[in-house]
């Protein structure tokens, strides 16, 4: 104990004086004693990277270049929503007008929060639970994302299933979607009917027989019957789970395999297969995009999508969507954007990769709306429909729409093919960036003294095992419900807001918006815009309760294809799901305030003082009065920050 004082005395032995040119950068708050707790004791102080590495401790692993964690978190925040999501929201809700609404809400909730988050992980080097040591009263934080990353994990990966059993089913001379002589199909399938070979009520093409046109509007689409009676061969109800579909059960145990090697070796590996997943998609894109553009009623689709209805901004909708869709497509409250920058250098300037980020994620969304609707366009001429009738949003877009639209092209199956690779790629990066979200912040909890050889990679194959057997319910011919059970509930919107509000709420006044700021400056070597913080104190939080108190005013029961109505004993499944992360702050909360000693401010104070990680003596001076440095002018010899590093 003696020796690793000893080591700790010397090891404080050398100051780095570096000028800022222009910054005043504040050091050392009185983060040791008064403010905060230093993890390790006072007797490993200024040794404890030394030492975890003496007793064979492995120290926290780096992104090899930075490049890695842009690609990483490219890949993680972007993905189906953007494809899927954001181009019919914007086509339903003026075209665009929506994008007005849409910007505002980026620089008043998406860019704070997802900063927010990335600057938490890279400031702490923590997962989304040890983050929270900033304010270990609010640790209930951490827990509430981690069950939501875990929902997300266990839901969002039979998207891929199906995408990746749709790409197998591409390689097909003739798409399976395409016809109606397959033995899934009913008597009611009908290949292509055109509006226009409707003649005074009836149709004169012999294959239909003497059928009028609101008969023929009973026709099912052969691509419908592929979703629901093969892909899905979906029961009647919840309570009713069905048989297991054993070719889904393969796609599945597929892409679970896939995910596993790519998050088993962690961000060393993570940060090389993302180069390939994040941009691949892109490509993708562009020669969809290209082939859409020469197809008949193409520039009619592209002009629906962004025709400007302005009387759409008087409605709250409309608002609301905008809200709603920046907090689902920036992946935030999810614990996996603090994992990604907890992996980042300490100096990294992530507030510049923060504004990077936002533009390639709503950049991504807009472009994306051009590729799907000029192809939807093309399908609304062929089928001398309005586009109205074709625009879908979600798994409606990716496994009917969309593949509908394809069976209509020349040489489908190549185009097909793309697609579903572009569809597996855009999920695949977002599933193990979520998987490693989870993982990390598990492992975070066990100190370094039970670090034990292969430890990343059977807690990865214990992740992925547990969320494959809860999958299994998703491939019976009920999965459908159970699977918008979980999307419904688990991380829905309601959710997500619920935790952005709290990580503003404790960080700006539980931990100090002001003095984060100080500490994002010791960081990245300058002080973000002051909006910032007006965002994080007194805008977002608002923002985030008023769409929280809409979703929850207009809450309508789940429903499937505006038909099933979803059994009370399911509602209150979902309702359990959405609160078994809601009620950990509350309850966190309560739990740590009573079993603490003394008044009710003591306890407080207690539990809101800070736990610093090693790492935080590289960088903060112990014993410096953060008013003096404040008061000193910028660009004086006095200007200087001052950093202790820790050296043997």
């Amino acid at each position: 104990m003696e020796k690793s004082s000893l080591d700790a005395d010397c090891a404080l032995n050398m100051v780095l004086v570096e000028e800022k040119k222009g910054h005043l950068i504040p050091n050392g708050n009185a983060h040791q004693g008064v403010n905060g707790t230093l993890n390790g004791g006072p007797a490993a102080t200024g040794a404890i990277s030394a030492v975890e590495k003496r007793q064979g401790y492995p120290e926290r692993e780096t992104w090899t270049r930075q490049m890695d964690f842009i690609m990483s978190c490219v890949g993680f925040a972007v993905g189906l929503g953007n494809v899927w999501r954001f181009p019919y929201l914007c086509y339903k809700n003026g075209g665009g007008v929506f994008l007005i609404p849409y910007v505002l809400f980026i620089f008043l909730g998406g860019i704070p929060i997802f900063f927010l988050e990335i600057a938490l992980g890279q400031f702490m080097k923590a997962g989304s639970i040890n983050v929270w040591n900033i304010a270990p009263l609010f640790k209930g934080l951490g827990f509430a994302s981690m069950v939501i990353v875990f929902f997300c994990n266990t839901y969002y990966i039979m998207v891929l299933a199906w995408g990746f059993y749709y790409l197998i089913k591409s390689f097909n001379s003739t798409l399976p979607w395409s016809t109606c002589d397959n033995p899934w199909n009913s008597e009611n399938c009908i290949e292509i009917f055109h509006h226009s070979d409707c003649h005074n009520g009836t149709i004169g093409n012999s294959t239909f027989g003497n059928m009028t046109c609101e008969e023929l509007a009973n026709g099912r689409s052969p691509i419908i019957e592929f979703w629901e009676n093969k892909v899905l061969n979906i029961s009647d109800g919840l309570d009713q789970p069905g048989v297991i579909n054993w070719e889904m059960v393969l796609c599945l145990m597929a892409v679970w395999v896939m995910v596993y090697f790519c998050v088993w070796k962690g961000v060393k590996s993570t940060g090389k297969i993302v180069y390939v997943t994040a941009t691949f998609p892109y490509v993708v894109l562009i020669i969809l995009l290209v082939r859409g553009v020469t197809l008949p009623g193409a520039y009619d689709g592209i002009l629906y999508y962004v025709k400007p209805d302005w009387s759409k901004l008087g409605e709250a909708q409309v608002w609301i969507d905008a809200g709603t869709q920046i907090f689902f497509s920036y992946a935030i409250g999810l614990g996996a954007l603090t994992a990604l920058g907890s992996y980042n250098r300490f100096n990294n300037d992530c507030y510049k990769d923060a504004f990077v980020l936002a533009f390639i994620n709503s950049g991504t969304s807009f472009f994306s709306g051009f590729v799907v609707f000029s192809i939807l366009g093309f399908m609304a001429s062929e089928q001398g429909v309005d586009i109205s009738k074709v625009a879908e949003s979600g798994p409606g877009l990716a496994f009917i729409a969309y593949p509908k639209a394809i069976s209509m092209m020349p040489v489908a199956p190549v185009w097909a093919a793309l697609f579903f690779i572009m569809l597996l790629l855009l999920g695949l990066d977002s599933q193990f960036v979520g998987v490693e979200g989870f993982v990390t912040g598990i492992l975070d909890l066990f100190p370094g003294k039970y670090y034990m050889r292969y430890q990343r990679e059977i807690a990865v194959a214990i992740c992925c095992l547990l969320c494959f057997i809860i999958d299994l319910s998703m491939v019976t011919q009920g999965g459908m419900y159970v699977f918008q059970l979980f999307d419904y509930y688990s991380a829905s919107g309601m959710t997500l807001l619920w935790q952005a509000f709290w990580e503003c709420v404790v960080v700006a006044w539980v931990y100090g918006a002001d003095r984060f700021m100080d500490d994002i400056a010791r960081m990245i070597g300058y002080r973000p815009f002051p909006w910032i913080k007006w965002c994080w104190s007194f805008i977002t939080p608002c923002v985030c309760m008023g769409i929280f108190l809409f979703h929850l005013l207009n809450y309508k029961p789940l429903t499937y294809n505006n038909v099933y109505v979803y059994p009370w004993w399911g509602e209150v499944i979902g309702w359990c799901m959405a609160l078994s992360s809601m009620l950990c702050i509350p309850v966190s909360l309560v739990y740590k305030l009573a079993g603490a000693k003394g008044t009710f401010r003591e306890r407080w104070e207690s539990l809101t003082k800070p736990v610093w990680g090693g790492h935080h003596l590289e960088y903060m001076a112990p014993d410096t009065d953060i008013k003096s440095l404040t008061s000193l002018s910028p660009g004086t010899e006095e200007n200087k920050v001052i950093i202790f590093e820790s050296v043997m």
